[in-house]
């Protein structure tokens, strides 16, 4: 059964930025390299993101082209935002890109793609519940997990775009060394983020492809008559 997952993809966009254009290509030289090869395996099938709503199972209410219309209106009621100062970084066991500075608008928008999509996601399979509600979870954690589907929304997100598996200690030096290397070029860059991506997993275990990318508007801001009556 397919699966869908709604990502942040910088440089996915058609008229993306020099800077997106760039951490993209070098985030796909750093899944290439033959010396991380099994340590990306996951990240590899998941493809360069950053998650804005956890991969789900449609509801039996809506079908694809559902989803695919509400996240164009979904993106045409946003401005861009940027992701401000991206570094290699550890997060837990597993290496990342995360962004440093003002995340508010991140933030908010993460928190948005959650409460909007979630009447397209199915409840979850107990292959899912099994997967995702670790034992190591906080007792907020598994609360949001309960209620989302998924433990790291709202107050618990953390935008990042993955680089890594779950790095063996005795691995994790060399890697961190790699990362800063191979990542010098643009790390601390703020990069435009130009919209949402529409992710599917065609068959369990297959690797997500990005079926739709829905811009932001450029030029979107709040209308003043919602200003005055917020």
């Amino acid at each position: 059964m397919r699966r869908y997952a709604i990502y942040a993809v910088p440089g996915a966009g058609s008229d993306d930025t020099a800077e997106a254009l760039a951490l993209k290509a070098t985030v796909a030289a750093w899944y290439a390299r033959a010396d991380l090869h099994d340590l990306a395996v996951n990240a590899r099938r998941y493809g360069f993101h950053a998650t804005l709503a956890a991969p789900f199972h449609l509801a039996a209410a809506h079908t694809e082209a559902e989803l695919l219309l509400a996240a164009t209106a979904f993106a045409a009621e946003r401005a861009p935002v940027t992701i401000p100062g991206l570094r290699p970084t550890a997060m837990g066991s597993f290496r990342a890109l995360v962004p440093s500075g003002d995340q508010k608008a991140l933030n908010a928008l993460g928190e948005s793609v959650v409460r909007k999509f979630d009447g397209f996601r199915a409840p979850l399979t107990e292959a899912d519940v099994r997967r995702r509600r670790a034992s190591h979870l906080t007792a907020r954690q598994r609360e949001l997990f309960d209620r989302w589907g998924y433990p790291y929304v709202l107050d618990e997100f953390r935008f990042h775009l993955t680089l890594t598996d779950e790095l063996p200690a005795e691995r994790a030096a060399a890697v961190d060394a790699a990362a800063a290397q191979h990542f010098a070029l643009v790390a601390g860059v703020d990069v435009p983020l130009s919209g949402i991506t529409i992710s599917v997993e065609p068959e369990p275990g297959a690797a997500f492809e990005i079926i739709s990318v829905h811009p932001f508007t450029p030029s979107f801001s709040i209308p003043r008559f919602a200003l005055e009556t917020a």
